[in-house]
């Protein structure tokens, strides 16, 4: 199984020691908690923007060649991670591991809710300088729901006080009130987002107006007696949304060397963007099946293609395509595709009581029966005839198998790689070797540039 990346991304005036913690609470894994620009180990590096901390972020996933990850960003890491999850989902080069997006009292790509007051106050900490050890005490007791323990809040505190400066400025002033939501757009990276029950400006109510909509996946959490700072407050609770999220999103990690091709600059942008949204899972709601259609097309897919079994999410997307554009073409004698799929479901349960409760061989005889232009029902505005049936059942077994070669997963399995022939640049870089079994080097290995 692939292994995923946990990349940490800190709030204001923390670093990457914030999730210390939490990463103790988490099953065994990989886990990157970097420093931004201007905080923790980075306060040297002075202020960075709010497009230059994405930048950094993306170089630095693209720098360790990251196939599979998921982006955790607390406060102001927060609104990185979405912008940072937008660039991946609009296919940019290097980012197609980023599968998931957890959110932690996450600050929006619109402006910050904030008290002016609390503001200006906050500016004015730095007005001789850094930032002493009086003012970084409220600041950490401020966002708590209570006095964290003292080492904790010690760790807390100092990290407040080495920041940066003009970084403390620089999101004050500037970064917390950037509107980046027209960039963020709608972004179909399943995300979770965690509010703290306690919390004042970023609470479960700031998070379902500001953030939750920019997420077509997206689900909201409350972790109580927690406020802003949670992964100091509440690790454990935190840490088990967090494995949880990763679990889920898991199943759409593609193998290393495939990922990394994807990602490669033998790709277009569009291209990547097209092939990555068939990994995101889509909801029941969004198949546009009701559940018994849905048990249906699962068992004819278990049929058409054995070894694929009764898979629900390719249900899912056969959904979305027979509902939504179509593949361009209908047979003369049949409705159009959703009309046509409805009838033919709807005959198909009519003629065997069930199709989705038989027996796989009952199942199939049924199907071989259709296939020969044995089964439908006549007279009927809302079935399907025998000879509509065979045409029926001519569609859904290649609008099964179109959509299965169409999974980027499926493409991995049986090695295709002929999407990898042209990326953004000038010139396309096709195949210089055309004979059969005859492979060029970038197919033997993966040492593409990602």
């Amino acid at each position: 199984m692939t292994q995923i990346t946990l990349v940490f991304l800190h709030a204001l005036g923390m670093s990457g020691g914030e999730w210390d913690l939490l990463r103790n609470s988490l099953p065994e894994g990989v886990c990157l908690a970097l420093d931004l620009p201007g905080f923790g180990s980075r306060a040297d590096e002075g202020h960075a923007d709010v497009a230059a901390m994405v930048d950094d972020v993306a170089n630095t996933i693209r720098a360790r060649r990251l196939t599979a990850c998921v982006l955790v960003g607390h406060s102001m890491g927060g609104k990185i991670a979405t912008l940072l999850a937008a660039r991946a989902a609009a296919g940019e080069q290097g980012l197609s591991g980023v599968l998931g997006v957890v959110l932690v009292a996450a600050s929006p790509p619109a402006p910050e809710p904030i008290d002016e007051a609390r503001r200006n106050a906050m500016i004015g900490w730095v007005s001789s300088g850094s930032i002493g050890r009086g003012d970084a005490e409220k600041f950490v007791d401020a966002n708590t729901a209570r006095q964290l323990p003292a080492s904790e809040r010690d760790h807390a505190i100092a990290d407040v006080m080495r920041c940066n400066r003009e970084a403390w400025l620089a999101w004050l002033e500037r970064g917390a009130d950037e509107d980046w939501s027209s960039l963020a757009g709608h972004i179909d990276i399943p995300a979770l987002i965690v509010a703290g029950a306690e919390d004042g400006d970023l609470g479960e109510a700031a998070q379902r107006r500001l953030n939750l909509p920019h997420y077509t996946n997206g689900t909201v959490r409350v972790i109580d007696d927690a406020a802003h700072l949670i992964p100091y407050e509440q690790p454990v609770a935190l840490a088990g949304l967090i494995a949880d999220h990763v679990a889920a999103v898991a199943a759409s990690a593609l193998p290393e060397r495939f990922a990394r091709l994807l990602g490669s600059d033998r790709v277009s942008a569009r291209a990547r963007e097209a092939m990555l949204a068939r990994t995101r899972p889509l909801s029941d709601e969004q198949s546009h099946w009701s559940p018994a259609q849905l048990d249906v097309v699962c068992a004819l897919i278990a049929r058409v293609l054995p070894d694929v079994g009764a898979d629900r999410a390719l249900a899912r997307r056969i959904g979305t395509a027979v509902h939504g554009a179509g593949d361009g073409w209908r047979f003369v004698d049949l409705p159009p595709d959703a009309e046509a799929w409805a009838r033919g479901l709807a005959t198909l349960d009519a003629l065997t009581g069930g199709f989705a409760g038989l027996p796989a061989v009952d199942q199939v005889n049924w199907l071989s029966r259709i296939d020969a232009g044995e089964a439908g029902i006549d007279g009927e505005a809302e079935r399907l005839s025998s000879a509509q049936m065979t045409l029926w059942f001519q569609d859904v077994r290649a609008e099964i198998v179109r959509q299965w070669i169409a999974a980027p997963a499926a493409m991995a399995a049986i090695g295709y790689d002929g999407f990898a022939v042209g990326g953004d640049g000038p010139r396309k870089q096709g195949y210089t070797r055309t004979a059969a079994d005859d492979l060029e080097r970038w197919q033997f290995d993966a040492e593409v540039s990602a």
